[in-house]
């Protein structure tokens, strides 16, 4: 029985308990399922053999039926016990931190139109900030989008600042 749970035994290795190869296997399947989670093109980033790719393929296509998709999730942990998952953890943590960057400029993108529109010297601090933003287009938009608010009108206006504002600001802030 214990040479099922550990496999190739060395006096050196210590014993894990049933309970350790379960969490084991469970984190492996998780991991199996943020992968399964992924947009193709964020998989691609991710190092993988053609075993492992076909498998999360297979994934895409199961995603409407669920029990099939959990079974074959499970699947996916068991192909990963053999591999290296180093690098797949090292992607996943690139990939993860790439998306929160997005996330962090996003909200800072949009406390700087919130801030544009509702204070008066708002512009002045962005200019300070932001010196090579366009500083007449960037006040026509902000009395468009402030009488677009006046006149309950669509937010035309509001989305065209985002759209001006975002190229010039970053997350390092």
């Amino acid at each position: 029985m214990t040479e099922f749970l550990h496999g190739d035994w060395d006096e050196d290795e210590e014993l894990k308990s049933k309970s350790q190869v379960k969490r084991e296997m469970e984190a492996l399947q998780k991991l199996g399922e943020e992968l399964v989670a992924l947009a193709p093109a964020s998989r691609a980033k991710v190092p993988m053999d053609d075993e492992l790719k076909d498998a999360l393929l297979l994934a895409d296509k199961l995603s409407s039926k669920r029990e099939a998709l959990r079974r074959h999730i499970q699947f996916i942990g068991r192909l990963m016990r053999s591999r290296d998952i180093e690098p797949i953890e090292q992607a996943l943590a690139l990939i993860r931190n790439t998306n929160q960057a997005a996330t962090r400029k996003f909200h800072l993108v949009e406390q700087w139109r919130d801030r544009l529109l509702a204070e008066k010297d708002a512009v002045t601090a962005f200019v300070a900030e932001y010196p090579e933003v366009d500083v007449q287009q960037l006040r026509q938009l902000i009395r468009q989008a402030q009488k677009e608010q006046q006149k309950q009108q669509p937010p035309k206006a509001f989305r065209e600042l985002f759209q001006l504002i975002r190229p010039y600001i970053t997350t390092e802030q």
